[in-house]
């Protein structure tokens, strides 16, 4: 089962990431100014990770291919790593849309 993390970044900022069950980042925010707000954005993919319509799908200037979930105001909640392929693309799409909506949080931002 994955898991939401939520950290804190060297200009205090808050962030989460998506871990899939087997550890590895799937989905990352950006930076959010409150932990409240951040825990929202963690509601958010919730939510719209069930709505394939949500996901863009993009490739780099290199060539490597990466999607950015959206909110219903169109703003990203969250951001893909890099994949070699649009096929890798697609897996980590499916990879969000199965772990987010039961995906438990951790704080690692008060530690």
């Amino acid at each position: 089962m994955g898991k939401f993390i939520i950290s804190k970044r060297t200009n205090g900022d808050f962030q989460f990431n998506l871990k899939a069950g087997n550890g590895q980042i799937i989905l990352t925010s950006q930076g959010y100014s409150t932990k409240p707000s951040c825990e929202n954005g963690i509601g958010s993919v919730k939510t719209y990770s069930q709505e394939d319509s949500k996901f863009e799908r993009n490739t780099a200037k290199d060539g490597r291919c990466y999607f950015n979930l959206k909110a219903g105001n169109g703003q990203i909640i969250g951001t893909s790593q890099m994949y070699e392929s649009d096929n890798g693309m697609e897996n980590g799409i499916e990879s969000v849309k199965n772990n987010a909506p039961h995906a438990h949080v951790e704080d690692e931002a008060s530690i």
